[in-house]
């Protein structure tokens, strides 16, 4: 599967993900502080709970910023490829997969 992440749109939506993310994550730390200094100076607590969910921002995060960063595909590559393992020519070396996995783990 190839996700086309190069073109105007894809950067546009990119940027703006990242700079509403950047811009909720800012206020809900300034929110939380200032909720804190506030307890802390009247020795109270707030009546109102406030829970931050981080997680499945950063990871869709990670995931746009690896899309974005991985290379371009190599189409010819892959159509020589696809062809030699249609007709039948495509030949793997179980031996070599196997040490490459190995060295890979070590």
């Amino acid at each position: 599967m190839r996700i086309d992440l190069s073109n105007a749109a894809a950067s546009q939506l990119s940027s703006d993900v990242s700079s509403t993310k950047v811009a909720a994550q800012t206020a809900a730390r300034t929110a939380a502080q200032t909720a804190a200094q506030t307890a802390a100076q009247t020795g109270s607590v707030s009546s109102e709970d406030h829970a931050t969910l981080t997680s499945a921002s950063t990871s869709v995060s990670s995931l746009v910023t690896a899309a974005l960063n991985s290379p371009p595909v190599r189409q010819g590559k892959v159509d020589s490829l696809r062809q030699a393992i249609t007709s039948g020519q495509y030949r793997i070396d179980p031996s070599s997969i196997a040490a490459s996995m190995v060295g890979e783990s070590a």
